[in-house]
């Protein structure tokens, strides 16, 4: 079967509340409480959107992410009421697509996956339209934070879409660090490392080899230069 959401949390009375809710707003939703029930249901089921929490009965939920990362392309929202930004920052290196803290009310929780699942749709459709297009194509989509290359959709986290659409405006030039760091975090105070991570989550999704980049190209002591 297919449903729009699956929650994985080992709160059972507050998924199947969750759950319920969202049934009322016409948003097919089920609920497991631990890894192996969640691992069993995507075998038998399709689903558009995970919400998913960190610690559970008989794993963690970054461990459940990772897999699911190597097999699904479904947006990941975390839910958890660790609070450290520690944690924020490894649910999002894992491949979540945003990380919301309990206690969070269902209306507002509500309204990001519905969000989300427009997003998601958006980017389906834009690669049904993009399909077949020519090798050497390169362009942004604002709405669905999405980059056409090669005639494929590749989706990208808010921070890289703001990154790589600063490289693009400014392609075949050279962008100096200071540049990228006010228009993409609109602060000079960001330390070179923060850039890196984000240069190198870049080139992971668009370059063909992203030890050897082809695309976004390093000028040392400078900045970055996007070539399309």
């Amino acid at each position: 079967m297919h449903y729009n959401c699956l929650i994985v949390d080992d709160e059972e009375e507050l998924a199947k509340m969750t759950a319920e809710y969202f049934r009322m707003f016409e948003i097919s939703t089920e609920y497991v409480t631990g890894t192996k029930a969640c691992y069993d249901f995507l075998e038998k089921n399709t689903v558009d959107l995970m919400l998913l929490d960190i610690n559970l009965g008989d794993g963690s939920g970054f461990d459940i992410c990772k897999k699911v990362r190597e097999k699904y392309n479904l947006p990941i929202l975390f839910i958890s009421a660790r609070q450290s930004d520690d944690d924020v920052l490894v649910a999002l290196s894992t491949g979540g697509d945003d990380y919301i803290k309990k206690p969070c009310s269902l209306a507002v929780l509500l309204a990001k996956v519905k969000i989300n699942l427009k997003r998601a749709e958006q980017l389906k459709n834009l690669t049904e339209d993009r399909a077949g297009k020519k090798d050497g194509d390169f362009c942004l989509d604002e709405p669905t934070m999405s980059v056409i290359l090669k005639g494929n959709v590749i989706s990208l986290k808010a921070k890289e879409f703001a990154l790589l659409k600063c490289l693009y405006e400014r392609r075949n030039t050279i962008v100096a660090k200071d540049t990228l760091f006010e228009e993409v975090w609109k602060d000079t105070f960001y330390s070179d490392a923060t850039l890196n991570v984000h240069i190198r989550k870049l080139r992971e999704k668009l370059e063909e080899n992203p030890n050897e980049p082809r695309l976004i190209k390093t000028v040392w002591g400078t900045g970055y230069m996007l070539e399309v």
